[in-house]
């Protein structure tokens, strides 16, 4: 059984927008900083956006100011609010915990196509 779990991806636009979703494990989200990750075809993953358990954010200049990272520490979850989204952000879509590099086992991740 998977420790996160990543949902809300999908077929959209260019200039539209997804709301993506992680659901952890206590074990994992409690006191844990959490980050976004994506994955391009033929490209390594890499870190788009990150939240401490405290609420302080960070985000990869490719998506500042259009991507939105929150989390809900109730339901032990984290989200990434996508607006105004590009081609280039077609990728697969990861959560994990950490905020420089993923210290948990990856879930299977959440495919988003961006259509021009």
């Amino acid at each position: 059984q998977g420790q996160l779990a990543e949902s809300g991806g999908g077929l959209v636009q260019a200039g539209g927008s997804l709301r993506l979703s992680c659901a952890a494990s206590i074990r994992l989200f409690r006191f844990n900083a959490m980050g976004w990750y994506r994955q391009a075809p033929g490209k390594q993953r890499e870190l788009v956006a990150t939240i401490t358990s405290g609420g302080t954010t960070n985000y990869a200049d490719s998506v500042k100011g259009r991507f939105t990272i929150s989390r809900d520490n109730t339901k032990n979850t984290v989200y990434l609010q996508m607006d105004s989204l590009k081609p280039e952000d077609t990728a697969v879509y990861y959560c994990n915990t950490g905020l420089t590099h993923p210290g948990s086992p990856w879930g299977q991740g959440t495919q988003v196509t961006v259509s021009s």
